[in-house]
């Protein structure tokens, strides 16, 4: 069973929803970035889903764009996000998920880049903007890697669609419950019950839900609906406010971290 199986079948033999939280490597620099990962590895996170910085991020709104640059700034490249993953290895086992676009692993071969990603101790790979229809090569590099393939369905995604993405996932399915880019909201997006019941009609992996989510009461809400819950932005957003001071950003999104995850019971 792979770290991202057990991490969903742990959670679920202890009532709760798998708590999926996002941060981008390497903001606002490599070690305040590893111990931000590290401060939220320690208190009840169950995946780790990291950004990969990236100059173009067309999913993502202004928090995450804002976090990719200056990721970029402070040095971080496509090798270092590697360095950066074996980093974590050395203190957790908790499984890492890699938020990217295809550009970063199409630029880099397919191949190499996948098997440079399970080398460092990568478990699976969101490729934002890569349709199932094309993503054959990709597919199939990740499984003979062993790297579990998470795939997004969106609330415009039509049903017969739905179970083509189903198929090509491996790791679990994302639901971004909202149209447009990521972000924190007021409120937990409409008509989560009937997506999550949709495309539980077409695969028995994991849907974790995210995009908007960033209050315990929120997690709480979407728990009580899917196996999982993402939440990112209002992570990130306490590194962007505690740039003049990072001393802050460690404790802050520990106790953040605690905050959130609270809400993951049933």
């Amino acid at each position: 069973m792979s770290r991202l199986a057990q991490a969903f079948s742990r959670a679920r033999e202890q009532n709760r929803a798998a708590f999926v939280a996002y941060l981008c490597a390497g903001d606002p620099d490599f070690n305040t970035s590893l111990a931000a990962c590290r401060a939220l590895l320690e208190n009840g996170v169950d995946v780790l889903e990291l950004g990969v910085p990236f100059s173009d991020p067309l999913a993502d709104g202004l928090t995450n764009q804002l976090a990719a640059q200056r990721a970029l700034e402070g040095g971080m490249t496509a090798a270092r996000v590697f360095e950066f993953v074996k980093k974590i290895r050395e203190f957790s086992e908790v499984p890492v998920v890699f938020y990217t676009y295809y550009n970063l692993v199409f630029s880099n071969g397919i191949e190499a880049y996948v098997k440079a990603a399970k080398a460092a101790g990568v478990d699976g790979m969101l490729v934002l903007d890569l349709p199932p229809e094309e993503g054959a090569e990709f597919s199939a590099a990740v499984r003979a890697h062993g790297i579990d393939s998470v795939c997004i369905v969106a609330p415009t995604t039509p049903e017969t669609r739905i179970a083509k993405i189903a198929a090509a996932a491996t790791g679990f399915i994302y639901y971004v419950s909202r149209e447009g880019v990521t972000g924190v909201r007021d409120q937990v997006a409409v008509g989560i019950p009937e997506a999550v019941a949709r495309i539980r009609a077409h695969t028995q992996l994991p849907i974790a839900v995210g995009f908007g989510i960033g209050t315990r009461a929120q997690v709480a809400e979407v728990a009580a609906q899917a196996d999982g819950v993402v939440v990112g932005s209002v992570l990130v957003n306490i590194i962007k406010e505690n740039l003049a001071a990072r001393e802050k950003i460690v404790p802050a999104l520990a106790a953040k971290a605690v905050d959130l995850v609270a809400g993951t019971r049933r």
